[in-house]
């Protein structure tokens, strides 16, 4: 069996590599190889990850490790809770934005840190795929404590606490929470904010009567759009599964790209903390760099995923921490990324410059086109992207391999990688000024891959 553990959580498919004889295992193994007292546990909408959240905390109670419950909940939720409970670890049972016949589970440690490869998940991954039995301390000692399920009201106070609410100008938002588990947070806000919400597909559904909720993809983002054109709406949210990624669509209904957000809100923070760290991964740089440099701030580059950019986080001190992806990073929130955070720093923001999202963005956009991610299914990334290297290579582009392959030109650079959860090679391409050239590229890239990928597989 291929192993669900990858770079920074753990996905697999449902029954085969995620069911719950092996949540109650790797519950058993994180209370023996990481020793903690407590730890908070919490699950998406998904229908099998209530069974699989409980055989954990089964797993942690039989060997004498007290649980702090959440339920239903977003991923952030147990980053906060992590923190603020001062517990030794948090686990969410969660594949985010995987195909329905996946799950998964995310892992923090105590103070919300990221658990990695090095610092937690190879050894829990070794203990779990071997075939050595685990004896539970509860044979011969006490038992963990389950305790009653967490308040949501301190994370909601910590969500309002981002915003000046007196400053805030009245706007009508569709949010579309895509049935996962977002809109009841939507709900408890409401009431504070003088916002009008239009609410799309927001109940949790198990069933996923519209598919799994990810507006990373462009076939997922047509309710969305058309609400806000339809409700004259002045922008749209909508989030993934698990809410820790945050997307957003102008008052014309058009799909803003994350990176744009990474400096705008960059820009934002760095207002009132100027020369600070911000953090930005390989894929999509430029705009960033310059908004950050132009703010007073410092920016430095972060390898992709959830768990490297939890660590630079704190090695760094960042104020902020954006990926194109949607994820975005905060200091203040135990350096951990939070989709809720993330659009009332925005709406904050359009509120300082009394100006629509469109507006905001369009001048970055034009001084910076680029793709969007451009998704590939290969036979061999490594020998595709090899093939693309040695196509690029005779330009004498400036190269970069923190993060797949990244090629650099005077006009326009992309980056190419092998996704980290899924079996995907993606493309990303961006340009200075220039359509023309980035639709040029696009094409060529595209041909390019697909051919790479027809010759390797011959």
């Amino acid at each position: 069996m291929t192993s669900p553990f990858k770079a920074y959580d753990i996905r697999g498919r449902i029954p085969d590599q995620m069911n719950v004889p092996f949540a109650y295992r790797f519950g058993q193994a994180v209370a023996r190889l990481r020793l903690p007292s407590t730890v908070v546990v919490g699950h998406d909408m998904r229908k099998d990850s209530p069974a699989l959240a409980l055989a954990i905390v089964q797993g942690l109670l039989d060997n004498g490790v007290d649980v702090l419950p959440l339920g239903q909940c977003g991923t952030e939720e147990v980053y906060f809770h992590t923190d603020v409970q001062k517990a030794d670890a948090g686990l969410m049972v969660t594949a985010s934005h995987n195909p329905e016949n996946y799950n998964g589970i995310k892992m923090v440690l105590s103070g919300a840190a990221a658990a990695t490869r090095e610092n937690a998940l190879n050894a829990i991954e070794e203990l779990v795929l071997s075939k050595a039995a685990i004896d539970n301390v509860a044979s011969y000692a006490a038992r963990g404590r389950l305790f009653e399920k967490l308040s949501r009201g301190p994370y909601i106070e910590r969500l309002l606490n981002q915003v000046s609410r007196r400053r805030l100008r009245p706007m009508k938002i569709v949010c579309h929470a895509g049935n996962g588990c977002a809109g009841p947070i939507i709900d408890l806000l409401e009431e504070h904010l003088p916002l009008e919400f239009v609410k799309i597909d927001h109940e949790p559904d198990p069933s996923l009567p519209n598919g799994i909720p990810n507006p990373l993809l462009p076939e997922k983002r047509e309710r969305a759009s058309r609400a806000v054109i339809d409700h004259k709406a002045d922008l749209g949210i909508a989030w993934d599964g698990d809410f820790d990624r945050c997307f957003f669509y102008d008052h014309e209904g058009d799909f803003v790209e994350g990176y744009y957000l990474v400096g705008l809100i960059a820009q934002s923070l760095l207002r009132d903390n100027p020369r600070q760290t911000v953090l930005y991964d390989p894929r999509l740089t430029w705009n960033t760099i310059d908004v950050v440099e132009s703010a007073g701030g410092q920016a430095k580059q972060c390898r992709t995923g959830h768990a490297f950019f939890k660590d630079m986080m704190r090695r760094e001190n960042a104020l902020y921490g954006g990926e194109m992806s949607a994820h975005h990073y905060f200091r203040d929130f135990s350096f951990c990324d939070s989709g809720m955070l993330t659009w009332l720093q925005v709406i904050a923001e359009l509120s300082e410059r009394e100006l629509p999202l469109r507006q905001v963005v369009a001048d970055r956009i034009a001084a910076f086109p680029c793709s969007g991610e451009i998704n590939f299914t290969v036979a061999d990334p490594a020998d595709t992207r090899k093939r693309v290297a040695d196509y690029f290579s005779p330009a004498d582009p400036a190269i970069d391999t923190l993060d797949g392959l990244g090629m650099e030109f005077d006009d326009w650079r992309f980056n190419l990688r092998a996704s980290n959860t899924e079996p995907l090679l993606r493309l990303n391409i961006e340009t200075r000024g220039s359509r023309k050239l980035l639709q040029t590229k696009v094409a060529e890239l595209t041909k390019l891959i697909l051919e790479a990928d027809r010759s390797g597989a011959r």
